[in-house]
C-alpha cells in the first residue's frame, strides 16, 4: 500500500517579485505544470489551482503499490520553479526497511530531503494496532 498527502505553494524564485515578465516567466512554468499533471493524473487528488494570485498543487492517494511518480513529480516541480515550497507525507509498506514509518518530503528552493515524520511513526502501534490472527 502507498499512501501520501502533499502540497506544494509554487514560486519561480525566492526572491520576492511582482514585474509582468516575472508574472509571465510563473505563468509559463504553471502551464508546464498542468500539461505535466495531465499525463499523470489518475483518479487520485493531483489538482493546480490559482489562489489569491499564488498557484498551489495539493495530491493524495493511497494505491495498491509503490508510484515512483508521485515522489520524481514532486522533485519536479523543484526543479521547474526553485522558489517552491512544500511538504509530502508518504507511507509505503514496499518500502523495505521503513515499511512501519511514514517519510516526509520536504521541498525549498528547489531541493528536496526527506526524513522520518516522528508524529505518525512508527505506524504500528501509532497508527494501527498490531495484527492479530483469529482464532
Amino acid at each position: 500500500m502507498f499512501e501520501y498527502h502533499g502540497w506544494i505553494s509554487v514560486r519561480e524564485t525566492a526572491e520576492v517579485s511582482e514585474t509582468d515578465d516575472d508574472a509571465a516567466r510563473l505563468h509559463e512554468i504553471v502551464d508546464g505544470l498542468a500539461a505535466r499533471i495531465r499525463e499523470i493524473d489518475s483518479p487520485y487528488v493531483l489538482d493546480l489551482r490559482w489562489m489569491n494570485g499564488e498557484p498551489f498543487i495539493h495530491l493524495g492517494g493511497f494505491r495498491n503499490h509503490h508510484d515512483p511518480e508521485i515522489p520524481a513529480f514532486f522533485g519536479e516541480v523543484g526543479r521547474r520553479a526553485p522558489g517552491s515550497y512544500g511538504l509530502l507525507h508518504v507511507w509505503d509498506d514496499e518500502d523495505r526497511g521503513r515499511e512501519n514509518e511514514v517519510r516526509v518530503l520536504r521541498l525549498v528552493r528547489g531541493q528536496v530531503s526527506e526524513d522520518t515524520e516522528t508524529r505518525l511513526s512508527p505506524c504500528i502501534p501509532v497508527l494501527e494496532d498490531p495484527f492479530t490472527p483469529s482464532a
